[in-house]
């Protein structure tokens, strides 16, 4: 059964960072501000899309280790020898 008795701290009307906003809600529900909530339109230009593709172990090992080598991570490495083969052939 749900607390009805529950106090709820009220809602600043501002916040002087963006440090104490996260700091107000890391400490509280929005569930318990919903009266306070309002719809909002955006528009999102998403600019770079990920793929996931399936390799055989051999081939992630050794990309592995050679990414690690370079001291890089494996999906840039593995990015960049796929634009080289596939791209400016």
């Amino acid at each position: 059964m749900r607390n009805t008795t529950k106090r709820t701290d009220p809602l600043p009307d501002t916040f002087k960072s963006a440090d104490e906003a996260a700091a107000f809600w890391d400490t509280h529900d929005i569930t318990d501000y919903e009266a306070f909530l309002e719809p909002v339109e955006i528009d999102v230009d998403i600019q770079r899309r990920h793929f996931e593709i399936e390799v055989d172990e051999e081939s992630f090992v050794a990309l592995r280790a050679k990414a690690k080598k370079q001291r890089r991570p494996v999906k840039q490495l593995a990015s960049e020898i796929l634009k080289r083969t596939l791209v400016t052939a």
